[in-house]
């Protein structure tokens, strides 16, 4: 069965969280931030969040919103051991075909600068739009 997004219900809230807070705790201590389980609570119950499944298998998830202009890849987070096989490319072109269907001309993301996942949003068409001290903003045109 092929890669594919489905509806995370309430139920993989927790699950979220502990992925997001293990895969971004290294760059909030980098950059001196504090991480608040409250505000990833808060913002799960109004964006759109899916799980990365291969197989009937949770592989990760994605959070997203969207604008008149582009879908916001908000949160994009795999298991550690599904990382490096190409699956996180792979959910970005079933986000760019998303976005392309939602008739939305951009795809966006944020990105810690420090972060070698830079290097994936780049081979798959993003460019840095703008940075500050801690985040690189990118964005792919559709279409």
């Amino acid at each position: 069965m092929p890669l594919q997004l489905t509806p995370a219900t309430d139920q993989y809230c927790a699950f979220a969280r502990d992925l997001t807070r293990r895969a971004m705790m290294r760059y909030y201590h980098e950059f001196d931030l504090l991480w608040i389980e409250e505000a990833f609570d808060q913002a799960w119950r109004w964006r759109e969040q899916w799980l990365v499944v291969e197989d009937d298998k949770v592989l990760g998830f994605c959070s997203l919103s969207q604008d008149r202009q582009a879908l916001y890849i908000r949160e994009l987070h795999l298991l550690e051991s599904e990382r490096g096989r190409g699956v996180g490319g792979q959910v970005l072109e079933l986000l760019a075909a998303w976005a392309d269907e939602r008739r939305l001309p951009l795809l966006r993301l944020t990105v810690f600068k420090s972060n070698p996942a830079q290097a994936l949003y780049r081979r798959r068409g993003f460019e840095a739009m703008g940075e500050d001290e801690c985040f690189v903003r990118m964005q792919r045109a559709i279409g």
